[in-house]
């Protein structure tokens, strides 16, 4: 079975964790724990997040006095896909002692007409005072909201992926038998993919990753993050675990966009879009999840009639 996994950012940073190297190195080893019985069955292509690293290149750019500005974010993108792909190669390597693993950096076709580019609302980089967060979208032309806990942050926009550019080349390197770490951070956006446009925008990393796995035909897109299943009224006396669902009961549970949203959209393309399952659950459940043993299992929707 062709499987495409997504990531989340704190795989190899979790919450609280500070973002040191050997932090992010020794979280790693975790991952290709929990993903090597997978791989030993299945094809696999794994995606990831990029919030906490992308956040700390940000901020040192923007602090730089060497710069006359700071880099752009497909700059910034391609760095956190190479840095997160080497560390995620050599773990899963050594967990699969004999597997070719490659790590290709991909770029992500977008729209230059999609709304979402005129709507910026991601947050991106570190939370600053307010005035220090107007002075650099001044400066900067940045577009800044409130962080919800009294800071300011940067936002950027995160438009719909159409496809990502180096399928074609992902789908040949499965076919050769490798395992493929690839659209990390959702992939670097262009505007064209023949000369192409970076613009300064990013990518929701489950979205490219549902897109990816719909365009290689996978069988199953396995969605990876630090809860064990999506969880309906979340944080209130009415929370209950979602254990079997479709499409459509997922779109109506409006989950929030900065946590489970994207992941519970993501979900319900790919199954509605391919006809294939879906899965939501925690990293060190990644077996069991694709066993149905654990997780938020994302089956089509009966049809009416």
């Amino acid at each position: 079975m062709r499987i495409v996994i997504s990531l989340g950012g704190n795989a190899l940073l979790l919450r609280g964790d500070r973002p040191d190297a050997d932090v992010q190195r020794a979280n790693v080893v975790r991952v290709a724990t929990a993903l090597a019985p997978l791989a030993h069955e299945h094809d696999l292509v794994v995606t990831h997040g990029n919030g906490p690293q992308i956040t700390l290149l940000a901020e040192e750019s923007t602090a730089d006095p060497e710069l006359s500005a700071p880099y752009p974010l497909d700059l910034l993108t391609a760095q956190t896909q190479g840095m997160i792909g080497s560390l995620l190669t050599r773990a899963l390597r050594d967990a699969l002692p004999g597997r070719r693993i490659v790590t290709l950096v991909t770029h992500t076709l977008v729209r230059a007409d999609d709304p979402g580019l005129a709507r910026p609302t991601t947050p991106l980089g570190p939370s600053y005072p307010r005035a220090l967060a107007e002075a650099f979208a001044r400066r900067r032309g940045w577009h800044i909201a409130p962080d919800g806990h009294g800071g300011w942050r940067r936002v950027v926009p995160a438009p719909n992926p159409e496809r990502i550019v180096e399928t074609d080349t992902v789908h040949e390197l499965l076919g050769g038998g490798s395992l493929v770490v690839c659209a990390g951070g959702g992939g670097v956006p262009v505007t064209t993919d023949g000369n192409a446009i970076c613009t300064e925008a990013v990518v929701d990393k489950d979205l490219a990753a549902a897109r990816l796995a719909a365009d290689l035909k996978a069988e199953f897109l396995l969605i990876l993050t630090d809860v064990p299943n999506v969880y309906a009224h979340y944080g209130t006396p009415d929370q209950r675990p979602v254990l079997d669902t479709t499409p459509s009961r997922l779109r109506a549970g409006r989950y929030p966009d900065d946590t489970m949203g994207p992941k519970a959209e993501a979900a319900a393309r790919f199954v509605a879009g391919t006809g294939a399952p879906a899965a939501i659950g925690a990293l060190d459940a990644a077996y069991a999840i694709v066993q149905g043993r654990s997780g938020t299992l994302v089956r089509p929707d009966l049809a009416a009639g």
